[in-house]
């Protein structure tokens, strides 16, 4: 199974730079000239395309498993998660969100 998730932005480079500062990667690949396509896992990817109508209306969460390590990376370049949550089981989520505010979420299991 492959899952594409995207996230439509108003300024192309902006959102791309974005990502690329968040996940601390360049895209995997540019299927066109505003569109990029990040790779987040095998098979697992998250793409940025211009689209003004749909930007700042994504909600995506990726569980990871060292989801402080990702923190602490994120941390490094500059990003701080707009929010965090913890549920009653103990899971943990930080919610990050673009100048267009979508929001891309990474969740963990308890501390």
């Amino acid at each position: 199974m492959d899952l594409f998730a995207g996230v439509g932005v108003t300024d192309y480079a902006r959102g791309v730079t974005w990502v690329e500062r968040l996940l601390g990667r360049a895209p995997a690949f540019h299927a066109h000239d505003t569109e990029c396509v990040f790779e987040v896992a095998e098979h697992r990817y998250l793409y940025v395309a211009l689209e003004p109508e749909h930007a700042g209306h994504a909600m995506v969460t990726v569980f990871l498993e060292d989801l402080d390590g990702f923190l602490a990376s994120a941390a490094s370049r500059g990003l701080e998660p707009a929010r965090t949550e913890t549920y009653e089981n103990g899971v943990r989520k930080a919610i990050f969100r673009d100048e267009d505010g979508n929001e891309i979420g990474f969740g963990g299991g308890p501390a």
